[in-house]
């Protein structure tokens, strides 16, 4: 089955932006005409595509379908590129599923070495960010995944390094006996989201297993060091972010010489790896730097 590329960008237009409206703005035309290209393709295969709202959403199929829209403009800038054409003033759009800790600390520097793409990122638990790929909803992911996911390509990047701090002050109001296992089990604690088991797997590794800290929930790498610093709970906190505070003694290691390291891959669609591959160099080339190599 064939798809008209304009009716491919009305969805992939107003599933991104939200509404029939910016899509329109997008595009230079009118709603209606967005209206139209949408109904025309919901026709064609039979399903509807857009759940209308504030903002429109995708069905599943929808999604699929703007995904496809954005693997297209890559492969065709790809060609481009290989057969030295211009490509044209619109700059193509990479869908990326990373996490939270990656984007804080040196996944940025990756995105700025490649000027000529828009990147859309969606943010997962670096143990959950593959599964993005899995339903085909990303083009590639860093992930904490130890195999590749079928019909992708992966590449060891480094491992991330936590250190479990809070601030001296916080550490002399609950562990002034030390970080045993009641004291620990009676302490506010840091969490990301219900997906963030950092915390629980230092404990298990470095106090015991079976204790059940108070915990926050804070969906922010930099509210997790800010929150830490500001005497509300201890976290993992990546050591890129933190080393300057433990060097100044605004924040402390719970217990010294415990880091957690998380290996960090970069995984991406075996069929989209040749158009990804000024993206997948410059991944590897930032978190090599930045990342503990073992």
């Amino acid at each position: 089955m064939q798809f008209d590329p304009h009716h491919l960008s009305a969805l992939s237009a107003v599933l991104r932006l939200g509404s029939f409206e910016a899509a329109a703005q997008s595009l230079s035309v009118t709603p209606s005409a967005i209206s139209q290209r949408i109904k025309a393709l919901e026709d064609k295969v039979g399903a509807s595509l857009v759940q209308r709202g504030t903002p429109c959403t995708g069905t599943s199929m929808g999604v699929r379908l703007a995904k496809h829209a954005e693997d297209v403009g890559l492969l065709e800038a790809q060609l481009s590129r290989d057969l030295q054409l211009d490509s044209g003033d619109e700059p193509t759009r990479l869908k990326i599923a990373v996490n939270a800790d990656s984007l804080a600390t040196w996944f940025v520097q990756a995105m700025a070495a490649v000027p000529d793409l828009l990147f859309d990122l969606v943010v997962d638990d670096q143990d959950h960010s593959a599964e993005w790929l899995k339903r085909g909803e990303v083009s590639a992911a860093v992930s904490a995944a130890e195999k590749p996911m079928t019909g992708c390509d992966m590449h060891a990047l480094g491992a991330l390094r936590y250190v479990a701090t809070a601030s001296p002050r916080f550490m002399s109001k609950w562990f002034a006996d030390g970080v045993t296992p009641d004291a620990l089990g009676r302490t506010p604690m840091l969490t990301y989201d219900g997906k963030d088991m950092l915390q629980r797997r230092w404990i298990e590794t470095n106090v015991g297993p079976k204790i059940a800290p108070p915990s926050h929930y804070m969906p922010s790498s930099q509210a997790f060091v800010e929150a830490a610093r500001a005497d509300i709970g201890w976290g993992m906190n990546p050591h890129l972010l933190v080393r300057g505070h433990i060097r100044n003694a605004r924040l402390v290691p719970l217990i010294p010489h415990t880091p957690l390291d998380v290996p960090l891959s970069w995984q991406v669609s075996r069929i989209m790896a040749p158009a990804l591959k000024p993206v997948t160099d410059a991944v590897i080339k930032v978190a090599r730097k930045h990342l503990v190599q073992n």
